[in-house]
Formats: structure tokens, sequence, C-alpha cells
């Protein structure tokens, strides 16, 4: 199957680390067939001091022995305006023996440098926009794939939790555990072990983890967070059981789709929240719902009251025991 035709010019933009380096490594593997790509390789750092001509220069030379020449301009959000110009001229008479790769974290689209890109054909704008947090353990268990490896959902969960969100920081990662772990999956117990949090705690993990029972992560998590946080978890934590007695009641009736609609918010933002709802009967919603006034009198000035609070979330927290 033929390769396709390439444009002159791209622009690789948007905060995806892994996405933008796998666009250029796409291109420089298609340069390497040829076995020339030192000769016709050219990656410049935008960020610092560059002279208008030499870049052009370097877009105007000639390949050696290859089809076309690569020229990757990194960090392209801030260009000083003689570098922008010069490149906005360049891309309306672009060399075709030269594919330029013009890189940035973000561009406003109604900059003339994005427009002179965009005019040179439908795909010269390559999308390389960060996934919602909600949506990166997905992502990560695609990416473990090109590791030799799978990961598990709940280990794909914990290790965002465990490294935040950077793409580049999520693949390093990826690759240290792939080398580390012999199963063909990676398990959440081998996030675990191997990888050392560096990311901050979110409050949101740790109402995920109370929501879905598991007290021992729940309180790890809560150990983790910022001293002092008791009061706005209190509040937190208020407002999710009143979000699962929603969820609850609406499921009894069949009516669980109508969630975010009742609760006024985004689908993604309560996508598990019949399923936690299910895990807890309405009385013990609803008790730990009454529970939190005590709790409550001891935040507002009690020794106890991380006591109070530590002991009010093992509850929610911890199943029924039956006897």
């Amino acid at each position: 199957m033929p390769e396709a035709t390439l444009l002159p010019g791209y622009l690789i933009v948007g905060p995806d680390e892994v996405k933008r380096d796998t666009a250029v490594a796409r291109l420089r593997k298609r340069l390497e067939a040829s076995g020339m790509a030192d000769f016709n390789f050219d990656r410049r750092d935008m960020t610092k001091e560059q002279n208008p001509d030499e870049v052009l220069g370097s877009l105007n030379t000639l390949p050696m022995g290859a089809d076309f020449r690569l020229v990757v301009l990194d960090g392209c959000d801030r260009l000083p305006k003689a570098t922008s110009e010069a490149l906005v001229s360049y891309f309306a008479n672009p060399s075709t023996d030269t594919v330029c790769l013009v890189i940035a974290a973000s561009l406003a689209k109604n900059t003339r440098l994005y427009k002179a890109i965009a005019k040179l054909g439908a795909k010269a704008v390559i999308d390389c926009s960060s996934k919602k947090r909600w949506e990166l353990p997905k992502q990560v268990q695609g990416m473990a794939r090109r590791h030799g490896k799978t990961i598990s959902l709940a280990a794909a969960e914990e290790l965002v939790s465990r490294v935040g969100e950077s793409t580049r920081m999520l693949d390093n990662e990826l690759r240290k555990l792939a080398s580390m772990v012999e199963e063909p999956e990676i398990e959440r117990e081998d996030v675990e072990q191997f990888v050392v949090r560096t990311a901050e705690v979110k409050p949101w993990d740790f109402l995920d983890a109370v929501s879905a029972r598991n007290p021992v992560r729940a309180l790890e998590l809560y150990r983790l967070l910022p001293p002092r946080s008791e009061v706005r978890l209190f509040s937190l934590m208020l407002t999710r059981l009143r979000e699962l007695i929603t969820a609850k009641a609406l499921d009894a009736r069949g009516q669980g789709r109508q969630l975010a609609q009742t609760l006024g918010v985004k689908d993604w933002q309560v996508k598990h929240h019949i399923s936690w709802a299910r895990g807890f009967s309405m009385q013990e919603l609803v008790d730990a719902l009454r529970a939190a006034e005590d709790v409550e009198t001891a935040l507002k000035g009690s020794r106890d009251s991380v006591v109070a609070f530590t002991a009010w979330i093992a509850r929610i927290a911890s199943k029924p025991s039956h006897r």
C-alpha cells in the first residue's frame, strides 16, 4: 500500500507530550527508511534565540539521498515576531523537498502562523489535546500495549493517581513497569510496589475510594492529603453522600440515566455513581448523613476532630459484616 503524500508543513499542537512525540517519531521513521536520516534531519529548540535566516536556510536546503528533508521546530508557542513572520512567509510558498513540523503546546487558531499552516491541507494541523483526567486510565491502557504489556484498569487508575496527568511521565513509568513486571499484565499491586507517588493526591481520589467502599485506600489517601483538610473534605463528602442517595433513589426507579441531569452536572462527573450507590443500602447512606452532625460539631473546635472525621470515613467505607 503506497504511503500517503506528505504536506510541506504540519502544526503539531496540544499539551499531550506523548501524542506530539508519536507524531514526530512517525515522520522520523519514514525518513529513516531512506538510510540517510542523519543528513536530512534538523531539530531546533525555538524557545532559545534563533536566527530566522538560519531557520529558513535549513528549510530550503535540498535533501541528500532521500525523498525529503525533515525539520522539527520545538517550542513554537511564543515565537519572536520576526521568526513567526518569517515562517508565515515561508509557508506561503514552502519547499516541496522539506517537511517542517511546527510544535507547540498551545497556539491560537487566529494567529497568522496557525492560519498559514492550516492552509497547507486538511491534515496539516495535528491535534494533541490532552484527555480529561477521567479518560486517562483508558489512554494508559493503550499506551501500555506499545511496551508489550497490558495493564488492568485499576492499575491504570492507580498510575494516574500516583504520577499525575503528564502523558510523558506516565509513559516513562509504563516503560519501567514493563521491564520490571514479568507477567503479561500489570496489576495495581505492581504499580503500588514500583511507582513512587510524585503527584499530589486529589480530593476526588479520596472521595472515590470512600464511595467504592475501599477503607484501606481511602485512609491511605487521606493521610497523603495536606494537613488540616478535614473541613473541606467533610463538605465534599456531604455532597458526595447526597449524590449517592439521589443515585440510589433514581436507580431504584429505573431512572439511573437521569442522574447527571438531576444533579445538574456532566455525565462523566457521575459515571461511577450508580455502581457505587449499589454498594450501599439506602439506610447506610442516610445513617452516614445523620452521623455527619456529630462530626461537624467536632470539626468546629474539638481536639478530637481528626479522630471523629477518620472514624466517620472508616464507617462509611467499611462494608457491613454479615454474621
